[in-house]
């Protein structure tokens, strides 16, 4: 036991070294905003019209990918990949805990367009988000190469970065021989069809963490049991009881597909404080205002950060103990296992089938 201890001891240790290697050059340390095409950045690049991505819509860029990064706080070492539109007030967050931002412009349109889940096919809409996300070729209904996917765009922006803004050290993000990203110190994160999508990515590729608002869903696929890259202990999920996606059991179904429930019970984050058992499943029950479908479309956007999250009479977001948690708690702690909740409806193609 005293061995192991010691391992552990060790392994920790070269962890928070590599991290604090890390070191900003910043001769006039401050906030930086920053965006590039992906066409412009990599040449490979096409449109796919088909799936509504493309590269310009009425006259205006549409490839368009955000940046930000604070030099004036000690960074962490990791860096998040934002897979929804551009979330400023989510990047000034993470920015805030020394983390890296990068919102990147992939194949996302197609959940409009393909959004149907065969009753023959529970991967159906797992294998076109690892398409669309990996660049690998696992669905027949959609066609994103590696140039065109999430995993590449996001490797050419930082490499383009690491060239532009040096000073901002996202060279760190690379790997020794600059072929790729670093994804054992980045954190795919993204609210709803955005959750989704980075908890199949993760499941695929080996990541430092997966942050999910609202999500997963894809309640008719099974993709989320699937044995996955990223341990289980790195993804953390965060809903509001309201919204429809946990109300109709998609959410509470992919976390214990995920085998979520390992690491702690559901705990309500309006009750309790961080770090919350180290559960990596947290919900909220605030009250909202509205009809009973108006409550539903805030919940589900309730528990990510924006302009409308709710403050204290000091202007304190009142989530901020969560957010802090969700990202950078030690994926090192975990809560105790407990035995799946009863009454989550786990077999949801059946209603489908009558």
């Amino acid at each position: 036991m005293r061995h192991a201890f010691v391992l552990l001891l060790l392994a920790t240790t070269a962890a928070f070294a590599a991290d604090s290697a890390l070191k900003f050059a910043d001769p006039k340390p401050q906030g930086y905003q920053l965006k590039a095409r992906a066409s412009e950045l990599d040449p490979r690049c096409k449109s796919h019209p088909e799936i509504d991505f493309v590269f310009e819509k009425a006259g205006k860029p549409a490839d368009l990918e955000n940046a930000s990064v604070d030099t004036r706080v000690a960074p962490r070492g990791q860096l998040v990949v934002w897979l929804m539109g551009h979330n400023q007030v989510l990047a000034d967050k993470v920015n805030g805990y020394g983390l890296h931002f990068i919102q990147v412009s992939y194949a996302n349109g197609w959940f409009g367009k393909l959004n149907t889940e065969p009753t023959d096919d529970p991967q159906h809409l797992g294998n076109i988000r690892l398409e669309a996300t990996a660049g690998v070729d696992a669905s027949k209904d959609i066609d994103i190469p590696m140039p065109d996917s999430m995993k590449e765009r996001a490797f050419q922006f930082v490499k383009h970065l690491a060239k532009t803004h040096p000073q901002a050290r996202w060279d760190f993000f690379l790997t020794k021989d600059g072929k790729s990203l670093d994804w054992e110190k980045v954190i795919v994160s993204g609210a709803s069809h955005g959750a989704t999508s980075a908890a199949r990515f993760g499941i695929y590729q080996k990541c430092a963490r997966i942050v999910m608002f609202c999500g997963p869903r894809d309640n008719l696929d099974n993709w989320q049991g699937l044995p996955s890259a990223t341990p289980s202990n790195r993804f953390f999920g965060y809903s509001h009881v309201l919204d429809g996606g946990w109300s109709e059991d998609h959410y509470p179904r992919s976390w214990l597909l995920m085998g979520l429930n390992k690491f702690g019970p559901i705990v309500n984050a309006e009750k309790e404080k961080a770090p919350y058992d180290h559960s990596r499943r947290l919900i909220s029950d605030a009250t909202l205002k509205g009809t009973e479908k108006e409550q539903a479309a805030r919940g589900h956007g309730y528990v990510t950060p924006s302009k409308g999250s709710p403050k204290d009479a000091k202007g304190n977001n009142l989530q901020d103990d969560v957010w802090r948690y969700l990202f950078t708690s030690s994926v090192d702690e975990i809560g105790k296992p407990v035995a799946a909740e009863p009454g989550v409806r786990m077999d949801q193609q059946t209603k489908k089938k009558k």
